[in-house]
């Protein structure tokens, strides 16, 4: 038999810094919601679906995904603090 390895070596995940890029990659969720949206206008033009009992619904959701999207720019734009 062969001793035990005794001597432990612990390693400690520490992680990435976040960059300008990599926060303003986090806004590509709205070209995504913009195309479902898009999709769904299409979907209703094709099979004649009846979408005024949703007008009001979208227009909250778009008002609200226009919120999101100026705040998500302040956010990614936002100058970063070195970290000491």
């Amino acid at each position: 038999m062969e001793p035990l390895d005794t001597d432990l070596e612990y390693m400690t995940s520490q992680s990435r810094p976040d960059t300008p890029r990599s926060r303003l990659n986090a806004l590509f969720i709205f070209p995504i919601i913009g195309l479902i949206l898009v999709l769904v206008f299409i979907a209703a033009a094709i099979f004649k679906l009846r979408l005024s009992d949703l007008v009001d619904t979208l227009v909250g959701v778009m008002l609200v995904l226009f919120a999101a999207l100026i705040a998500m720019l302040f956010w990614a734009l936002s100058p970063r603090g070195e970290k000491a």
